[in-house]
């Protein structure tokens, strides 16, 4: 067994893989042929946006949440057209002891790609990584009390507390084997998914098909290869190309030309947005009303309308508008350069102020950078850029107890891990290094109300009442803003014609291929 206080017997664990998106198929030169007797090639070859090397089961890099996604399985993974949780490691849904104990059953004969068969102790061990110190996984799980091996193929969770999303929650959780190291799962997991990883290169992800895998979404070609291609122009070039079958991240400056060469589109709004957030304990930001004057000093329409061209939606609430759980925040912030002056004046800050304004190194948030900078100015604040990979950013600038930054610049994307409001909050406000290490947000007494109202929310004995205490959430969030969304971006997928007889768009970073038909 495993408690959250560490205590440990023998046992087992909670797991689930957290992530979602799109899917696609296609492109290469040997044939092979399906079920179906369609004549199929037997590489599927894609473009993604995104680059990492942490594979671990807990990373939250969007290229390794992807590709992780195809190879460990979670007991109940998310269908992310609607979000609504599916059996996938599990055999069925869970049994329900009590409000706070539930039983879940491990599918039949489930084996990992390396022919050893997937056991409770797998799932417990799995849980013990996703909540380990240092976790940005815990505040999102800190519902569970303890996982504990009932049987070879049972695992018992006991919560802490009735909690109305728990498996849902439990997509957030890969299930790996027991007996491999955290740095072996962190350059090459692996998993019970349909695929499993052959290299892991900086330019190339290769997967090949999962002959133990035994669920119902089986890999439709033998090979997969997601080529790493961060830049815009040189993942359209591949596209039009017509090697590639399918793209993430389109930037709307290249639909025509794709449509032209042969590629389908679809568009989603997403949660996907670039957030502000600001060192809540460096002055003059510890001010509320100081961050408040950023929001209205920039013109977030005109940053959609010329750099995102059109693709966007203003932020007007934490959550964007097609969100089932949306409701407009008490603050919406439009460009309004007298009243950010006015805050300021309020704040007694005097201008001019300096200070660097840190962004991370995706073309489409340096491409934001300058007008923010511009915008900035009309208000007395004087910005120099200083742009940089994430994966230094944060340790080298944000990650230090005394951590002399103001502002950073960056992009976010949580609903990989689901959309329900409690769990996207938790990733940048819960009780993690989003709080304590990088807005310092954590001991706040805005701190202290949020997660007063989430609570309240999660102990709702309805729908409407917990919506209630949401909606309390956002007009919190949108007062406080130690990390706020700025819009919220419309995601497009390219597929090359014909490769797909389904497939749908989703609003969200990365790909799926777990659901795709092939033609």
């Amino acid at each position: 067994m495993f408690r959250r206080n560490g205590k440990f017997k023998a046992g087992v664990a909670a797991a689930v893989a957290g992530l979602m998106l799109l899917a696609g198929c296609g492109g290469g030169n040997a044939q092979t042929t399906v079920k179906t007797g369609t004549s199929v090639a037997d590489t599927i070859t894609a473009q993604v946006a995104y680059a990492s090397r942490d594979f671990s089961p807990t990373t939250s890099g969007a290229l390794p949440l992807a590709a992780n996604w195809h190879v460990t399985e979670p007991l109940y993974a998310l269908d992310y057209t609607t979000y609504e949780p599916y059996a996938a490691l599990a055999k069925g849904d869970p049994q329900k002891v009590s409000d706070t104990e539930y039983v879940v059953t491990l599918r039949d004969g489930a084996k990992f790609s390396d022919g050893t068969a997937v056991t409770a102790k797998d799932v417990v061990s799995s849980y013990e990584r996703s909540t380990a110190s240092g976790s940005l996984y815990i505040s999102m799980l800190d519902f569970i009390d303890s996982v504990e091996a009932k049987s070879d193929t049972e695992v018992t969770f006991k919560l802490t507390k009735a909690f109305p999303l728990f498996q849902q929650r439990l997509a957030l959780i890969p299930i790996v084997p027991t007996a491999k190291s955290n740095d072996e799962l962190k350059s090459m997991p692996t998993g019970s998914g349909p695929w499993k990883y052959t290299e892991i290169t900086d330019q190339q992800v290769k997967f090949e098909k999962n002959d133990q895998y035994n669920g119902q979404y089986p890999a439709q070609t033998k090979y997969m290869v997601w080529n790493v291609t961060v830049d815009d122009t040189a993942r359209v070039t591949a596209m039009q190309g017509g090697k590639t079958d399918i793209m993430e991240m389109v930037p709307a400056q290249a639909f025509q030309t794709l449509q032209s060469s042969g590629s389908e589109l679809q568009t989603a709004q997403g949660f996907n947005l670039p957030f502000l957030m600001f060192n809540t304990k460096q002055k003059p930001f510890n001010d509320k009303r100081v961050r408040q004057a950023v929001f209205y000093a920039i013109d977030v329409d005109k940053l959609i309308s010329n750099q995102m061209s059109g693709q966007a939606e203003a932020a007007t609430s934490f959550l964007p508008k097609d969100s089932s759980y949306y409701n407009q925040a008490k603050n919406v912030y439009t460009k309004d350069t007298a009243k950010a002056k006015e805050l300021l004046a309020a704040a007694g800050v005097t201008t001019p102020i300096s200070f660097t304004l840190y962004t991370t190194d995706h073309s489409w948030i340096t491409q934001l950078a300058p007008q923010i900078k511009n915008d900035l100015a009309e208000i007395g604040m004087n910005v120099d850029i200083q742009s940089m990979k994430s994966s230094a950013l944060y340790p080298s600038v944000t990650d230090k107890d005394d951590a002399d930054y103001s502002m950073v610049l960056a992009p976010g994307d949580p609903s990989v891990f689901g959309n329900d409001p409690d769990l996207l909050m938790n990733w940048w406000y819960g009780d993690n290094a989003w709080t304590k290490q990088r807005s310092f947000w954590k001991g706040s007494d805005g701190y202290t109300q949020l997660h007063e109202l989430m609570d309240k929310a999660l102990a709702s004995s309805s729908d409407s009442e917990r919506q209630t205490y949401w909606n309390q959430c956002y007009d919190l969030l949108s007062e406080e803003l130690p990390l706020y969304p700025l819009f919220h971006r419309k995601t497009t997928t390219a597929v090359k014609k014909g490769v797909f007889s389904s497939w749908g768009a989703i609003g969200s970073t990365g790909i799926n291929l777990i659901k795709a038909k092939l033609n």
